[in-house]
C-alpha cells in the first residue's frame, strides 16, 4: 500500500517556510485545509473554482511579479482535468514558480471515488506524475510520500531553480467538503489586486 502523509501537516510544512511577499494560489481540498492554518493578504483561494485552472492562475502571476514566488497548491483531480497546464508552465519557464501536486488518487469533495489514475483502476499500476512533469519539460521534479522527509527537504527544494514541481502523497480526508468562500469574489479580487500592487522590494531573490 502506498504511504502517505496527512494533508493538513503537508501543507503546515509550506506555511512554515512561507515568506511574506510569496503569493499562495490554493484550490479545492488543499485550499479548505490551508484556510484553517490562517489567512494571509496574498493567499488566492479558488474557491469557488473551475478545476484544473488554478495551476494557470499561478503562471501568470509569477510571469507578472517575478520577484514573487508562487505557489500553486493542486489536487490530483484537478490536474487531471487540465494535464495541458504543465507544458504551458515549462513553456513559459518562470523560475520563481512551484507546483504542489497533492495526490490523495480519490475525488474528495464529490465522495472519494478514485481517479482514472489510481492503481484500483489501472491494469499498469498507478500514473506516475513526476515522469509526466519531466516529459513536459520540469527539470526540477521532487516526490515525497513520508511526511518527515518532506519536512527535512522542504527548504532546499523551494529554493531550487523553478519551475519546479513537487508531487505530496496524502491522505484523503474523511468527509472532505468542497472548501467554502471566504468571502464574496468580487471583494476577495480587489484585495489581492491590491495586495499584489504593493512596491517591489529593492532586491529580488527570486527573479533569477
Amino acid at each position: 500500500m502506498t504511504q502517505r502523509m496527512p494533508l493538513a501537516d503537508s501543507l503546515h510544512v509550506l506555511k512554515s517556510l512561507r515568506e511574506d511577499a510569496d503569493v499562495v494560489v490554493a484550490t479545492m481540498g488543499a485550499a479548505r485545509e490551508w484556510m484553517k492554518l490562517g489567512m494571509h493578504r496574498l493567499d488566492f483561494i479558488y474557491a469557488p473554482s473551475a478545476m484544473g485552472e488554478a495551476p494557470l492562475v499561478g503562471l501568470g502571476i509569477a510571469l507578472a511579479q517575478p520577484w514573487r514566488r508562487v505557489f500553486v497548491c493542486n489536487g490530483d483531480g484537478c490536474l487531471l482535468m487540465n494535464l495541458g497546464c504543465l507544458v504551458s508552465i515549462t513553456a513559459a519557464a518562470p523560475v520563481n514558480y512551484t507546483l504542489l501536486l497533492f495526490d490523495n488518487a480519490v475525488y474528495e469533495v464529490t465522495g472519494g471515488q478514485a481517479t482514472a489514475a489510481d492503481a484500483r483502476v489501472r491494469r499498469g499500476g498507478a500514473v506516475d506524475y513526476c515522469n509526466i512533469a519531466r516529459g513536459c519539460g520540469f527539470e526540477t521534479v521532487h516526490d515525497f510520500s513520508q511526511l518527515e522527509v518532506w519536512q527535512t527537504h522542504a527548504r532546499r527544494v523551494l529554493c531550487e531553480r523553478g519551475p519546479r514541481f513537487i508531487r505530496l502523497a496524502v491522505e484523503p480526508v474523511p468527509g472532505g467538503e468542497v472548501p467554502r468562500s471566504p468571502g464574496p469574489p468580487p471583494a476577495r479580487a480587489r484585495d489581492f489586486a491590491a495586495a499584489l500592487a504593493l512596491p517591489q522590494p529593492p532586491t529580488s531573490p527570486h527573479s533569477g
